[in-house]
């Protein structure tokens, strides 16, 4: 990958950010951009990448790693310009970042992709749920691929309000409320027997400094969120297993009567090797053949569609077996704040 590549990977990421509302994060990706050399061991690896810098999210793994040095008080300098202190003179502002490349405590960063972690996506998968429970009228065990730290996996534990619609306990640690656009999701009880996740390098919930460096600093709502979500999985943890999504689905996902089974997965599918991908549909067709209306099975996942523009939101999509019928339920933020109920 040339490093012109590299440079605009930073600027498409900073589009992106800007459009998420992550203006500080937006304004890193850009001066990193533009500050990046060879005279340090980061500016190097990251100027000779030889992966795809957009699919690998190089920029997340870069800033990732500056916030979560900033988070552990090894940057003082730059920590000196990060939220919610202004960032001020842009060009102290690059000499600091720049600076900041020369810490070699930044490389471990680089090895694996962000473990965004996002509790917000809850709010998009809880519908998915409640028009499978509508659908099979049969109780749920959840497969989560890509869990990470397994917040999103306790999702029927949170609180929501779609446009008046309340959903969950009303002691949840955690309260979601996006912009909700299009009719209510279906009315149905979402009753969850069993959950279990899997992740290619699980993150421990309880190292919270870890998981909250994917959050860009800016938004404070988003760290308060994560933190309750944190806490809660902590007292109340499910498995997350360390392995291969393929691997683990093919070893472990099949149906069984009285449940619907259901596979889901958000914003990481594009994480996964081409081989592991095409693993996991083969798989959940195969499944989905032996599938009966007393052992359904389901794949609900919320994920960039493969051809999607940078302009374009993310998709909730439902396969249903028997008769594998696809649908489109929903286009969301990407962090969960607006849902556009199509389903």
């Amino acid at each position: 990958m040339s490093e012109g590549n590299i440079r605009a990977a930073f600027a498409t990421q900073a589009t992106w950010c800007r459009r998420l509302g992550g203006t500080f994060t937006a304004d890193l990706c850009m001066t990193l951009a533009r500050v990046l050399d060879r005279s340090t061991a980061v500016g190097a690896r990251v100027l000779d990448w030889s992966g795809d810098p957009i699919a690998d999210a190089l920029a997340l793994r870069l800033v990732g790693g500056l916030n979560g040095l900033v988070r552990a008080g090894s940057l003082p300098e730059l920590a000196a310009l990060y939220p919610p202190q202004p960032v001020g003179d842009t060009a102290d502002f690059a000499r600091r970042a720049a600076a900041a490349l020369d810490d070699k405590r930044l490389l471990p960063w680089l090895d694996s992709p962000p473990q965004t972690n996002e509790v917000a996506r809850s709010a998009v998968l809880m519908p998915g749920l409640m028009a499978i429970a509508a659908a099979t009228v049969l109780p749920l065990r959840l497969f989560e691929l890509g869990a990470s730290a397994g917040i999103n996996l306790r999702l029927d534990h949170y609180r929501y309000d779609f446009n008046g619609m309340k959903v969950g306990p009303n002691e949840a640690p955690v309260v979601l409320h996006p912009d909700w656009r299009g009719p209510p999701p279906p009315d149905a009880k979402v009753v969850v027997v069993g959950r279990r996740g899997v992740d290619l390098i699980p993150v421990d919930a309880r190292d919270a400094d870890h998981l909250l460096a994917y959050v860009w600093p800016e938004q404070i709502d988003r760290v308060a969120r994560l933190s309750a979500a944190l806490a809660a999985f902590v007292a109340d943890p499910a498995t997350i297993d360390a392995g291969d999504a393929a691997d683990w689905a093919e070893a472990n996902v099949t149906v069984v009567e009285g449940a619907t089974t259901v596979v889901f997965h958000s914003i990481a599918f594009q994480y996964f090797p081409v081989a592991t991908q095409a693993r996991i549909v083969a798989h959940l067709a195969a499944v989905g053949a032996s599938a009966t209306a007393v052992a359904p099975l389901a794949c609900l996942r919320f994920e960039m569609d493969a051809a999607a523009s940078v302009a374009a939101l993310p998709t909730l999509r439902l396969t249903l077996w028997p008769g594998g019928e696809d649908r489109l339920l929903a286009r969301a933020h990407p962090h969960g704040a607006n849902v556009e109920w199509l389903g």
